[in-house]
C-alpha cells in the first residue's frame, strides 16, 4: 500500500525492508532484492539477510548486496547473533548501515571500537536474544558495555508475538537489569530515529515531536 493511501486510510505510515533467509543461499537472496527493488514505489526501503549465519556467512552475498545498493536500496545484516565477530565485520564488509544483534561484537574490542567510530547502530533485542539461547543470561548481555563504549544501540522487540514482549517491557528491562537511567532510556529512543531509513526531514519532525513530549514527563 502506497505510503499516501495508508497516511490517509489509517493515520499510519510504514516502510518495508525485506529480508531474505542466508541459509537459502545467494540465488534466493537476489530474488529477494529483486522484489524489493520492483516495489521501491510501494514503501521497500531496505534489504537485509537473517537466519543462520553459519550456513550463509556474508561474503556469499556480496554481489546480492552491490546490486541492491545500485538500485537504491538501503542495507541492513543481522549478525552476531548465533556466529563470532568475524561476521559482523562481514557484514560491514557488505557496507550495512544496520547491525540486527551484533552480540559476538563484545568479543572484539576493535570490532567494538570501530562501531563507535563510525555509529553503526546496533539493534538489541534483549528478550529475544535470551530466549533463542543466542545469550545465556541476561546478566551476562553486552547491552550497557555497548553504550557505555560509545555504540549507538537501540531497543528493539525482534518478534514480539513470537518472544512475549513489547517495547516497553524491553526499556524496562533495559532499566532494571542494566540501570539505564530515565535520560539514557530518552537517549536510545532518540537512536532509533536517528537509525532509522526515514528521510531527514520526517527524522527531524519526529525527533522534535520526541523532545517535546520528553520535557513534559
Amino acid at each position: 500500500m502506497p505510503f499516501s493511501t495508508a497516511w490517509i486510510d489509517f493515520g499510519v505510515s510504514l516502510l518495508w525492508i525485506f529480508d531474505a533467509v542466508r541459509q537459502f543461499g545467494p540465488g534466493a537472496a537476489r530474488e529477494v532484492f529483486g522484489a524489493a527493488v520492483r516495489h521501491r514505489d510501494r514503501d521497500v526501503v531496505a534489504i537485509g539477510i537473517g537466519g543462520d549465519e553459519q550456513k550463509g556467512p556474508p561474503e556469499l552475498f556480496r554481489e546480492a548486496y552491490a546490486y541492491a545498493a545500485d538500485h537504491g536500496l538501503r542495507l541492513t545484516a543481522h549478525a552476531g547473533e548465533n556466529a563470532g565477530s568475524e561476521s559482523v565485520w562481514g557484514a560491514l564488509n557488505l557496507r550495512a548501515e544496520r547491525i540486527g544483534h551484533g552480540l559476538a561484537a563484545a568479543q572484539d574490542p576493535e570490532l567494538v571500537e570501530e562501531l563507535a567510530t563510525r555509529q553503526v547502530p546496533l539493534e538489541i533485542c534483549l528478550t529475544s536474544n535470551l530466549r533463542t539461547g543466542a545469550c545465556p543470561s541476561l546478566s551476562t548481555h553486552p547491552a550497557r558495555q555497548y553504550f557505555d563504549q560509545g555504540v549507538m544501540i537501540t531497543l528493539n522487540t525482534d518478534d514480539p508475538a513470537m518472544f512475549r514482549t513489547s517495547l516497553a517491557r524491553e526499556y524496562q528491562l533495559a532499566q532494571q537489569l542494566f540501570g539505564f537511567t530515565d535520560e539514557h532510556l530518552r537517549e536510545l529512543a532518540r537512536n532509533s530515529f536517528e537509525a532509522s531509513f526515514l528521510p531527514a526531514e520526517k527524522k527531524l519532525t519526529f525527533l522534535n515531536l520526541f523532545d517535546a513530549a520528553a520535557a513534559h514527563t
